[in-house]
């Protein structure tokens, strides 16, 4: 099996490569530039197509096709985002590819060819103050967008052979103020939707019902030790700063809010993982299966505001990136714990955001 790293910086305006040994060590490979402020990332069901959109004008979609010999990535094609995308996903057969935008609280869809090359967006849906993902559920029948800054869950319909999204009945999940809904991952057996709250480093589990795709709130919890000294958040920004605008109240100090970033489960469902930014931690929980309720079990120091890890898709380590480290540091998890072990540090490009892990056979 071949095993690759990517990793977008930001500021580097790059995306660096690294090839996974079977030990988990990293070996560093070449690197292609993305533009300016390049972050979130999605790789194709197929594993042949990277795409990782950029967050200036004008805002575009790069697609890289993957070497499955090297890992090395070959610019394929560009194509127009409707917004800056903090988020962007593809549906589970590949041919859509779905975009969140956090400053002009929309979603889009756009059609991906089978040669890898996106087109320009098809549908632009408004939703919810600061849009922060979407993504499809283990179905391919309904789709998620989680908006932060009105503390909704937006749920759609998805037609896979159209690509339209449609509102589900209710359209909305109202969760509760203050939350700040941002990522969001389902369970391998798609009876459980797992929300990640910026503001209080809580995770919420949903029961997901598999013939209406509406969600039902089953329980929450806290990914903070119990004697942190981080408060709740408040939303911020687009660039990551407070929010503001004309009238708006002068910026306040935000070193002890609580601002966390990613959300990931184990391939196998049994342990879940946040970064939060503030404390630069990993928080790892274990998953009851029959009921999606999950059970903190602690946390663990990274890289300096870890905006985006992800784990390999044996679920053996978490590679971790810090957007104020010059380093990635990788875990090795424990498959009877869930504790994280790291194996090591590498170099990676200034403001490092956003990791996905690629296998081959």
């Amino acid at each position: 099996m071949s095993t690759f790293v990517y990793v977008s910086s930001a500021e580097a305006g790059e995306i660096g490569s690294y090839t996974m040994l079977a030990d988990g060590a990293l070996a560093p490979g070449t690197k292609v530039k993305v533009g300016e402020m390049g972050m979130p990332m999605a790789v194709s069901p197929d594993r042949q197509y990277l795409y990782a959109a950029g967050r200036t004008r004008p805002y575009a979609v790069h697609a890289y096709a993957i070497d499955p010999g090297s890992g090395a990535l070959a610019p394929l094609a560009s194509a127009p985002l409707a917004e800056s995308c903090p988020y962007i996903s593809l549906d589970r057969t590949g041919r859509y590819l779905l975009g969140a935008s956090y400053g002009a609280s929309l979603v889009s869809v756009q059609p991906v060819g089978a040669d890898g090359r996106a087109g320009a967006p098809r549908q632009v849906i408004p939703v919810g103050r600061n849009a922060h993902s979407i993504r499809v559920d283990e179905s391919n029948r309904y789709a998620y967008v989680p908006a932060l800054g009105s503390d909704q869950i937006f749920q759609f319909t998805f037609d896979a052979r159209s690509g339209r999204l449609a509102s589900n009945t209710p359209a909305v999940f109202q969760m509760e103020p203050g939350t700040g809904p941002r990522h969001f991952v389902t369970s391998p057996d798609n009876r459980f939707l797992f929300v990640l709250s910026e503001l209080l480093a809580t995770v919420t589990s949903f029961a997901l019902d598999a013939k209406t795709g509406l969600l039902a709130e089953a329980s929450t919890a806290r990914g903070l030790p119990p004697d942190t000294p981080l408060k709740p958040g408040a939303p911020r920004g687009p660039a990551g700063g407070p929010a503001g605008g004309p009238g708006a109240a002068p910026p306040r100090n935000t070193d002890n809010d609580i601002w966390a970033a990613d959300i990931h489960l184990t391939p196998d469902g049994r342990f879940l993982y946040i970064s939060e930014r503030t404390s630069s931690t990993l928080a790892a929980f274990s998953v009851n299966a029959a009921t999606g309720e999950l059970a903190y079990l602690g946390s663990t120091p990274t890289e300096r505001q870890p905006r985006g890890f992800a784990i390999d898709p044996r679920g053996k380590f978490l590679v971790a990136a810090g957007e104020k480290s010059e380093t990635i540091t990788i875990y090795a998890i424990d498959a009877a714990s869930g504790a994280l072990r790291p194996l090591g540090r590498y170099p990676v490009g200034q403001g490092a955001n956003w990791v996905e892990i690629v296998s081959f056979d």
